[in-house]
């Protein structure tokens, strides 16, 4: 980065040039790689192991245990931050709209982030941050479980609401989609597996900083 002045060549302060930086690897570290494996949730948290404390954070603040919410980024995802529906293209070579406007991790649409953002505010939350996502989905599934009466333990369910949105799901349009039923039934399978996996390595990722202690992060 240059600017040029009367004759010369000025170059910034090289402070300023660590701040740039500093700010476009926060632009660009928000969408982690994803894990080679996504099938094992163990394998999952060790590659990302805050994966686990904001999962847990969410299940604590929403009720949505957190296996269910990571089938949900499974399904959507497979856990990329910058998954999009795939461009559809004009002749060949024409970019067209994709057909929605759903983005990361939890595929959320626009509408839906607005609303959530206009619920719990933060002006610098991003659906290519996993903290954030998963806290979307406990509070969309917290509205599911508020409105519709649907279980914060019922993975199928709630992933139908997910998908076809609350006034979707109360209009049972979902009953006339086999294909959206099975792959509910999947989520829920996804869900049950995560789980049974946890159980056998989750106490590897409790008190595992230098501030928590046996018994305040059971």
């Amino acid at each position: 980065m240059e600017y040029e002045t009367s004759r010369r060549i000025f170059y910034p302060p090289i402070k300023y040039c660590f701040i740039i930086l500093f700010l476009l690897s926060l632009l660009t570290g928000c969408a982690s790689t994803p894990p080679a494996s996504t099938a094992n949730l163990c394998v999952i948290f060790e590659k990302q192991p805050e994966w686990y404390d904001y999962a847990k954070e969410s299940e604590k603040k929403w009720g949505t245990p957190t296996p269910i919410l990571m089938a949900f980024i499974h399904r959507e995802s497979s856990f990329r931050g910058d998954a999009r529906p795939p461009r559809r293209w004009f002749l060949g070579f024409i970019p067209l709209p994709r057909s929605s406007s759903a983005y990361g991790y939890g595929q959320i649409q626009d509408p839906a982030w607005e609303d959530y953002l206009g619920a719990n505010g933060g002006w610098f939350k991003s659906r290519a941050d996993m903290e954030d996502v998963l806290d979307f989905i406990g509070w969309y599934n917290h509205i599911s479980a508020r409105r519709l009466g649907i279980s914060k333990r019922n993975p199928e369910h709630l992933y139908l609401a997910y998908h076809e949105g609350h006034r979707g799901y109360q209009r049972g349009a979902w009953r006339r989609k086999p294909h959206l039923r099975r792959v509910a039934k999947r989520v829920a399978r996804q869900a049950r597996m995560y789980g049974s996996q946890l159980k056998s390595c989750e106490d590897r990722f409790k008190c595992r900083k230098f501030y928590q202690f046996w018994p305040f992060c059971r």
